[in-house]
């Protein structure tokens, strides 16, 4: 194998021993509609705060035509202490919005739609084509920016050159779970200062750019 067939592999047995992302369980469980709430809901959110909040929601609003009537300041307090929930209330009550005016209730699959919907970027489009609808993609949030530039499979800034930058160096075939295998790692082991160096599982693969202190 080669070294990124040993870092997928590798990181596919090791993630078994850390508890899965909050957006993956919502995925096993629940409907499109339920995974992009919880996408929306998770961005910049531990996921102990996501799930608590989403639990508040989905009790009261399983569906887009139960979400849009939710009144907004109710809505703020059941998604509260999410980061920037007031903007994410006033973002999931237009989307819900739009899913039942246009799209007959319905999470829309393609790309262009879902970047449509108020508060949705690459990331969560991404992400709820991968668990949502089985589709491929790479979907880059902040860990698999920094794990990705770690081991040296890309040099980018930004999240979003991350992605067009993996599109060229991952197979195919390793798209989907690339965010989960990273995100898992990433909250446990290759965290963003002073990661885990010392018992990491792929380290003899990584030329750890951009480390200095490690554990």
């Amino acid at each position: 194998m080669n070294r990124i067939d040993n870092i997928y592999q590798t990181l596919k047995k090791e993630i078994k021993k850390y508890q899965e992302p909050i957006v993956g369980r919502v995925a096993r469980r629940y409907n499109p509609f339920h995974v992009l709430v919880s996408t929306v809901l998770s961005a910049q959110t531990k996921d102990s705060v996501t799930e608590k909040a989403q639990t508040r929601l989905f009790k009261i609003a399983k569906t887009p035509k139960a979400l849009a009537k939710v009144p907004i300041g109710k809505l703020k307090k059941l998604i509260y202490p999410v980061s920037f929930y007031h903007t994410k209330a006033r973002h999931l009550k237009e989307l819900a919005r739009i899913l039942v005016d246009k799209y007959h209730g319905q999470v829309p699959k393609s790309m262009d739609e879902l970047l449509a919907l108020p508060g949705v970027g690459r990331k969560t489009a991404n992400l709820v084509r991968i668990l949502a609808f089985n589709e491929y993609g790479i979907c880059v949030d902040t860990h698999v920016h920094r794990i990705s530039n770690r081991l040296g499979l890309v040099k980018t800034k930004t999240p979003e050159q991350t992605e067009f930058a993996l599109y060229k160096v991952l197979p195919k075939k390793y798209w989907r779970h690339w965010n989960e295998w990273l995100v898992t790692w990433g909250q446990h082991v290759c965290v963003p200062v002073s990661p885990f160096c010392s018992r990491c599982a792929i380290r003899k693969w990584c030329p750890r750019k951009g480390v200095g202190k490690s554990r």
